[in-house]
């Protein structure tokens, strides 16, 4: 009896970094495929890994998304809840996961036509939610996001075979240049970078705090940044960041008195669903990394 050998195209977490070209589109519908996205918007996303949309959602909405962010940060039952994060130092709520599911308002969010449409554009098919949360980031001490490629974690850990999935973050604060913005390499989405080391046993325990295995080298980084150049965004309340699984990004601490607070949204196409991990002894847990690839209707 033999054992089928998955290919891996992307290798990561072995014992020396290494890079891999791209080996997947990055838009995936056929030319001149309809959805709300403009042929011109597409092209820059091929080029850069990135779209911006400067009022995604309304004012009103935005109002109504906030209070409902607040509401799952106050509820003491949803910060016990293992899918709440909390900062070490402060204490306070960093993010919460799952909130598709955990609240009805921002599952009428992921199935907005203006926010699921733009993924099944990009992804040519339909499209299931890999992962959700809300990412409060309040002001005086909420840390940052390190340098990473959701992808590479995506892949290593949760077992996604190619790099079809898309990120959207919409804002729910205004986002300045003080407040620990987003933070994107443009072009970065074209290589992949196979990070060194192991995957530790439940290691998103730690990297959901603090990023470790899967991060990339100073080297690295700094021959990425000098290649592409770095791209920080801001915009107000209701605007949106729309990147590529394999964009290379991170933000800083927000030491300002202003939060940066988004709703974070992983879509995923039902044809690039979830296997075994390939570079980790475990699957995350399944309000990470979804097992449920239902499509979104």
């Amino acid at each position: 009896m033999t054992t089928e050998v998955r290919a891996d195209l992307y290798p990561s977490r072995g014992a020396a970094e290494m890079t891999t070209p791209r080996q997947d589109p990055v838009i995936w519908s056929a030319p001149g495929a309809p959805g709300p996205v403009a042929a011109k918007d597409l092209q820059s996303y091929e080029h850069d890994g990135f779209l911006t949309v400067d009022q995604l959602i309304t004012p009103d909405e935005v109002a109504v998304y906030r209070a409902e962010l607040d509401r799952l940060v106050a509820d003491p039952l949803i910060r016990a809840d293992e899918r709440s994060i909390v900062e070490k130092q402060s204490q306070n709520v960093r993010s919460v996961f799952e909130v598709h599911r955990i609240s009805e308002v921002f599952a009428g969010l992921v199935r907005d036509e203006r926010v699921v449409g733009r993924a099944r554009q990009i992804l040519g098919s339909d499209v299931y939610v890999h992962q959700s949360r809300i990412n409060v980031k309040p002001g005086f001490g909420a840390s940052g996001f390190y340098w990473h490629s959701d992808f590479e974690t995506w892949h290593a850990e949760d077992g996604l075979p190619n790099m079809r999935a898309v990120s959207v973050s919409i804002a729910l604060t205004e986002n300045f240049d003080t407040n620990g913005g987003l933070m994107i390499m443009p072009g970065s989405h074209k290589t992949f970078l196979g990070c060194a080391g192991e995957t530790p046993k439940d290691n998103y325990k730690k990297s959901l705090q603090m990023q470790d295995a899967g991060t990339p080298s100073d080297e690295a980084l700094t021959k990425m940044a000098d290649r592409h150049g770095i791209r920080l965004f801001t915009g107000r309340a209701g605007s949106a960041t729309w990147f590529d699984c394999n964009a290379m990004h991170g933000s800083g601490d927000n030491i300002t008195p202003y939060a940066r607070s988004n709703v974070f949204i992983v879509f995923n196409s039902v044809e690039n669903t979830a296997q075994e991990p390939f570079a980790a002894p475990i699957r995350r847990p399944e309000f990470i990394g979804a097992r449920d690839f239902t499509p979104v209707k």
